[in-house]
């Protein structure tokens, strides 16, 4: 064993016993790698050189546009959690599926479900499931630990279910590489792998997985024993449903629409969710007849032009009625936002949001920059060629070099960020398979839901370290990593269920595409 090697077993021990030791998982991120790397150093093992890196890295941390749509994504969830709109969802769900405990837990996947695309982002995603789910959950009387390993699984959901950033990436980087592997073994005209390959190939295997979630937390979920009495079960007319849910689901309806219109990016479509956010909590504050007209107005304006940016219409705006539209529109747009701003300014729910979004931010980015230090060192003490070179010398098949990709994926997700493990992964190892007759759109949903897996695995899951920057200190990271466990697991039998049937993830394609 190198004193590379044993640099890195230290590295890895060091932070599972820093994690684990009640330190802030920023601190212990960041802290163990440098004193490792500055201890290697001494012995010949590091070359303090690499750390020359890390402030470039943190710099394309905070230009990252994809980043920046997480404080918006923050602003949004604490919004509607100001707001009570996204309680007041979760307990419309509760209360038709019986008020019971098992309903309310039902309740947050199906909402986790509803607005994973809409999201997209694991840390914004966790942290607003963290405000809204959180607190309902416990009042029925779901333990802390099953609490904390519902939210931390379904803020990952994102990640499969379409569109999905994770999946633009590896469309990508899957499609290049497809490309010049097969050109290498003799094939000139392949099949081009798209985006839209990817998105149409995990719809399929995403809804299996909540389906297994659904079944988990249908047998699994019990009230604790100082679980408060339950409530007598409640019927839900159907204004009550309108009212709760139309609203929250235009909104999430435009922000999808303006993503898969292709008229937004995720980070705009993030702003476009923030002020639409704000355009609800007003309109549950406002006093007034016509604040509310004009609030109302001003949505189904912002909801129109993005319908009308999805149909085709809106592109050419310097002439004709759409163009007039979209002027008037967007006037509206501007004074509707700017009274919904001083209506929540006046009543303190702005400010509050705002401070809470700057502080809930900090955190999560104090993690990702923390993270970027954690994979520079890794690749500072070899690691990533320590894992190539292991793939290199181990013998059999294109499904055995497959097997082991998944697996090399699944153990890189403790350590490094997914769109690291994409960029470095598929690159070097991808023409094993990608050069072979096993469809790139399957590789590519077994890696993405791989990387979904990744985010849950104790001790360094992403998703873990977002959840406990936003989560109440009652809940211990005991409690987080035991919680995951059950998912953890159920996301490996989809995984499984996946690789036995590649047509969950091949058939969809096929239909839309041909």
């Amino acid at each position: 064993m190198t004193a590379h090697e044993i640099f890195l077993a230290l590295m890895v021990l060091g932070l599972f016993a820093g994690i684990l030791s009640g330190i802030p998982a920023m601190l212990a991120i960041a802290g163990v790698p440098l004193v490792t790397a500055v201890i290697g150093h001494l012995f010949g093992a590091f070359d303090l050189g690499f750390l020359s890196f890390f402030p470039a890295r943190v710099w394309g941390i905070m230009s990252n546009n994809l980043l920046m749509a997480v404080p918006l994504f923050v602003l949004m969830g604490v919004l509607l959690e100001r707001a009570r709109l996204a309680e007041d969802m979760l307990g419309v769900l509760a209360r038709m599926m019986g008020g019971s405990t098992r309903g309310m837990g039902l309740s947050v996947l199906f909402f986790s479900a509803m607005i994973a695309a809409a999201t997209g982002i694991i840390g914004a995603t966790v942290v607003m499931l963290v405000l809204v789910g959180l607190k309902p959950m416990l009042d029925a009387g779901i333990s802390k630990r099953q609490a904390s390993g519902l939210i931390c699984a379904s803020g990952t959901l994102g990640q499969i279910i379409p569109p999905s950033i994770l999946l633009v990436l590896l469309g990508d980087q899957i499609g290049n590489t497809y490309l010049e592997a097969q050109q290498k073994a003799g094939n000139f005209a392949p099949q081009p792998v798209s985006v839209g390959d990817l998105f149409a190939g995990a719809l399929i295997p995403g809804l299996v997985l909540v389906g297994l979630y659904a079944l988990y937390l249908f047998f699994a979920l019990r009230p604790r024993a100082d679980a408060p009495p339950r409530p007598q079960a409640e019927r839900v007319s159907r204004a009550e449903i309108a009212t709760t849910f139309l609203p929250p689901m235009l909104l999430i309806l435009a922000v999808l629409g303006s993503i898969l219109g292709g008229i937004a990016t995720a980070t705009e479509a993030a702003g476009l969710g923030a002020i639409g956010a704000m355009l609800l909590a007003a309109f549950k504050a406002a006093p007034h007849r016509a604040e509310r007209i004009l609030i109302v107005a001003t949505g189904l304006a912002a909801f129109a032009l993005v319908a009308l940016q999805v149909a085709g219409l809106g592109r050419n705006t310097g002439n004709g009625f759409a163009g007039l539209f979209a002027v008037a529109a967007g006037g509206l747009i501007a004074i509707g936002t700017l009274a919904a701003a001083v209506r929540l300014w006046r009543k303190d729910t702005l400010r509050s949001a705002l401070m809470e979004t700057i502080k809930i931010s900090g955190m999560v980015f104090g993690i990702v920059i923390a993270a970027s230090l954690l994979s520079l060192v890794f690749r500072g003490f070899g690691g990533d060629h320590l894992v190539t070179e292991l793939i290199g010398h181990l013998p059999g098949g294109h499904f055995a070099a497959l097997a082991i990709i998944m697996l090399l994926v699944f153990f890189l997700g403790f350590i490094l960020e997914a769109v690291e493990i994409i960029y470095v992964v598929v690159p070097l190892l991808g023409p094993a398979v990608l050069g072979t007759d096993i469809s790139p759109v399957w590789f590519g949903v077994l890696m993405a839901m791989n990387l979904q897996t990744s985010f849950l695995t104790p001790p360094f899951g992403f998703a873990l370290f977002y959840f406990r920057s936003a989560a109440p200190r009652s809940i211990t990271t005991v409690d987080i990593y035991r919680g995951v466990i059950p998912f953890v697991i159920l996301q490996l039998i989809a995984l499984a269920i996946l690789a036995a049937f590649p047509e969950l993830a091949t058939w969809l394609p096929h239909v839309i595409f041909g």
